[in-house]
């Protein structure tokens, strides 16, 4: 006869071994910001990822004798590897810019407690600040009006979507402002169908949602019946009206963290068009950033061409020319020019280098008009890959 297994036991050992993990995490990640002040002095790059390589190869092999799952040990360390990479970049930021660094910022972005302009605000913020004091806008023009007047230190705005593509009216106010982006960060955006109380999916007829989740779940919304959509300014005012009517026909799209915050339930999951569903978004102050040495950079550019033959694909050349990889071309029309429009570029290079001033120069004489919006460090990690025969 097996012996009976005590549960209440069981998680109380679970328990304890997770605290000694958490221990040990932390342990490991002031171990690697040791190696972020070693660079100070040496230059070199943050992520060496044939190392980064090896050593998932090496942990893959010894888990193995552990019983350890591949892909288990991968995910895991993957995850531990990104957060060492951005707590190092941080880490050397601060240096970069001693001025303005501070334990307490002020943060402004869309809608309140539970947006997913909030959570990417919370995201990106802790690990460079004590506390944060928020301020929730309606509106992206009242958030760069924050900044600009000095009420609130950042903007947090959503550029761009996996799923609905670029976010346009961001594009259009920030070419008029003379704020600099100063940090970027990608939101995962896993939409839900939130309700108040215990109902089902035959029994909603109104969905309150914000203009761009609505976009991004077009599909699973096509498929209801008689269900009336309520357009509201954020997702954090659409789960409000929905936690304030406490009503069994209405629901909201939102995700299921934000949602947690006004107590709301999630009806259906993974409701997005696409599976893999994220939000970049970028954060804009009055001072631009020095962007570290040993941090790979991203820099914004926008610019108005000549309207000549070629006159664009003239400067993307030059960008060719100089080895600079261009990661985003956007088109805006410019108001009151019926016809012309304005370019914006992300590059993968720092304002500071060489190679970037000599494009900015050799671009000029193709352009009636260009400004840099600001160099700010990338911060997207992508995953070290292993190669199959090791999975």
């Amino acid at each position: 006869m097996s012996e009976k297994l005590d549960l209440n036991e069981i998680r109380k050992e679970i328990t304890l071994l997770d605290q000694d993990l958490l221990a040990l995490f932390a342990k490991r990640r002031a171990l690697t910001l040791n190696v972020a002040k070693s660079k100070v002095q040496q230059i070199r790059p943050i992520r060496d990822q044939q190392r980064e390589q090896e050593l998932l190869i090496r942990l893959i092999k010894h888990g193995k004798t552990l019983g350890l799952d591949a892909h288990y040990v991968t995910n895991i360390f993957q995850t531990i590897i990104e957060d060492s990479v951005l707590n190092q970049q941080a880490y050397l930021q601060s240096l970069a810019n001693p001025n303005i660094q501070s334990p307490m910022v002020s943060v402004a972005f869309l809608g309140d407690k539970g947006s997913y302009s909030y959570l990417a605000s919370h995201r990106y913020f802790s690990r460079r600040a004590e506390k944060i004091i928020e301020s929730g806008c309606q509106s992206f023009a009242e958030i760069l009006q924050q900044v600009e007047s000095g009420q609130v230190d950042y903007g947090m705005l959503p550029i761009e979507n996996t799923s609905s593509g670029g976010i346009n009216e961001v594009y259009d106010l920030i070419q008029h402002t003379s704020l600099s982006i100063v940090g970027e960060i990608t939101q995962p955006i896993k939409h839900c169908l939130l309700t108040a109380v215990n109902t089902s999916l035959d029994k909603i007829k109104t969905i309150y949602a914000h203009g761009q989740p609505f976009a991004q779940c077009s599909n699973f919304l096509d498929k209801q019946k008689d269900i009336r959509i309520e357009y509201c300014d954020s997702t954090a005012d659409a789960m409000a009206q929905v936690a304030e009517l406490q009503d069994a026909t209405v629901a909201v799209i939102g995700s299921e963290e934000g949602g947690h915050l006004y107590k709301l339930h999630a009806l259906e999951q993974s409701i997005a068009n696409q599976k893999e569903n994220h939000t970049r978004f970028i954060l804009v102050a009055r001072k631009a950033v020095e962007v570290a040495e040993q941090i790979p950079a991203k820099t914004a550019i926008i610019l108005a061409t000549d309207q000549k033959a070629g006159a664009l694909v003239e400067c993307l050349l030059v960008l060719k020319e100089k080895g600079i990889n261009m990661c985003k071309l956007e088109s805006r029309p410019i108001q009151g020019r019926p016809w012309e429009e304005m370019f914006y570029i992300d590059v993968e290079a720092n304002l500071t280098s060489f190679a970037l001033q000599e494009a900015i120069s050799e671009m000029s004489p193709y352009t009636n008009f260009i400004k840099v919006l600001g160099c700010y460090p990338i911060e997207h990690i992508t995953p070290t890959s292993v190669p199959s025969s090791e999975l």
